[in-house]
C-alpha cells in the first residue's frame, strides 16, 4: 500500500491580531511557500492499534502511546480516533515535515493539525470534506492554546486569503492584483496563549481602553478587506502600520518588532506590522517588487533572523 500524504501551508494575519478574539474581523492570507507535510504508512506486521510517529524537526521519534497526552500530534490523533469513533487506528508509521517556524505566529499547530487529520481520514477511507477538516483543526487548536479565534485553522484549511469573523462565516476575498511581503523573523519564541493571556488580563482590567481598540482593529479589517478587493497598495500599507500602533498600545509587541517596523519603512516599505501573537515572532512589511529586496537586506543586516518574501496573488476568476 502506497504511502497516504497531506500537507498543508501556512499562514500570516494582515490585520486583526487579538481584537478576533474579542468579535471583531480579521483579515489572514496563506502561505503557500511554507508548509507542514504528514506522510502515514501501514505497518501490516505490527500489532494492532501501533503507531510510530517521527518528526525529525522536533526529534520526535517514538510510538504514539508513549507521548504524553497534551502533546499536540496524539491530541489531534484522538480528535480522529472519536469523530470516527474508532478505539485504535491500523498499525501505521506518521512521517511530520515542516518548514513553517514555529511559535512565529504563522499558524505552525494549525498546520500540523490540518495535514495530520487529512491524511488520517484518507488513510482510515474515510475523507473528510474541508468544513469538517476545519472543525476538527479548531478543537485542536483549542486545546493547545485555550481560546483561539479560529482564523488561523480557517484561512489555512481553504488556502484562500479570508475576512474572518467569529460566529459569521468567513469570506474568501477576490484579490485585483498580487500584493507583495517581506517577513522578518525576530528570533524570539513567542507563546500565542502567553500573548493572549494578557491582552484577556489587560482587558479586564480596563475594559473601555481595549474595547475602543479592539473596535478600531476590527474598523481596519474591513478597510483592508475593500483595498485588497480594488488593488490599493498604497492605502493597504498605510493601514498596517496603524494597525501595529494600536497593537503597540494593546502591549503585544517588543522592541525587536518595532525596530524592525521602523527600519521597513525607512528602506521604502508601504507598511509594516507585527504579525501573530506579538511578544516575538513575525514582522511582516508590505513592499514594492522594486523595494523588496532593499527592505529584505535592511532587516537582515539589523537583526532579522530570517527573511522572507511572500507574494498574495490576484485572485483566479473561477
Amino acid at each position: 500500500m502506497p504511502a497516504i500524504t497531506s500537507s498543508a501551508p501556512g499562514k500570516m494575519i494582515l490585520c486583526g491580531e487579538h481584537a478576533v478574539v474579542y468579535n471583531q474581523p480579521a483579515v489572514a492570507i496563506p502561505v503557500l511557500t511554507l508548509f507542514t507535510k504528514t506522510s502515514i504508512f501501514a505497518r501490516p506486521t505490527a500489532p494492532k492499534g501501533e503507531i510510530f510517529i517521527r518528526a525529525d524537526a522536533i526529534s520526535l521519534a517514538e510510538n504514539l502511546n508513549i507521548l504524553p497526552n497534551e502533546n499536540p500530534i496524539r491530541q489531534t490523533i484522538e480528535l480522529v480516533k472519536e469523530y470516527f469513533s474508532l478505539e485504535s487506528l491500523p498499525a501505521c508509521e506518521i512521517h511530520i515535515t515542516s518548514t513553517l517556524p514555529v511559535a512565529a505566529g504563522m499558524g505552525s499547530s494549525a498546520s500540523l493539525a490540518i495535514s495530520l487529520i487529512r491524511a488520517l481520514s484518507e488513510f482510515i477511507g474515510h475523507p473528510l470534506p474541508v468544513d469538517q477538516v476545519n472543525s476538527l483543526a479548531f478543537e485542536a487548536e483549542k486545546v493547545l492554546h485555550g481560546n483561539p479565534s479560529g482564523v488561523d485553522n480557517t484561512v489555512i484549511v481553504y488556502e484562500k486569503p479570508v475576512f474572518f469573523q467569529r460566529d459569521h462565516k468567513p469570506e474568501l476575498l477576490k484579490v485585483a492584483a498580487p500584493f507583495h511581503f517581506v517577513v522578518a523573523n525576530t528570533g524570539i519564541t513567542a507563546s500565542t496563549s502567553e500573548a493572549v493571556a494578557r491582552v484577556r488580563t489587560n482587558w479586564q482590567n480596563d475594559r473601555e481602553k481595549y474595547e475602543n481598540i479592539f473596535s478600531q482593529i476590527g474598523q481596519i479589517s474591513r478597510q483592508i478587506r475593500e483595498f485588497l478587493e480594488l488593488g490599493k497598495f498604497c492605502e493597504t500599507g498605510e493601514l498596517l502600520t496603524q494597525d501595529h500602533t494600536l497593537l503597540q498600545e494593546m502591549g503585544v509587541s517588543c522592541p525587536e518588532l518595532d525596530k524592525f517596523v521602523k527600519i521597513s519603512l525607512q528602506a521604502g516599505a508601504l507598511g509594516a506590522k507585527l504579525s501573530g501573537g506579538g511578544m516575538g515572532g513575525n514582522m511582516l512589511a508590505m513592499v514594492t517588487t522594486e523595494s523588496a529586496d532593499r527592505v529584505a537586506a535592511v532587516l537582515a543586516s539589523n537583526g532579522a533572523k530570517k527573511t522572507l518574501h511572500i507574494t498574495l496573488p490576484a485572485s483566479v476568476e473561477e
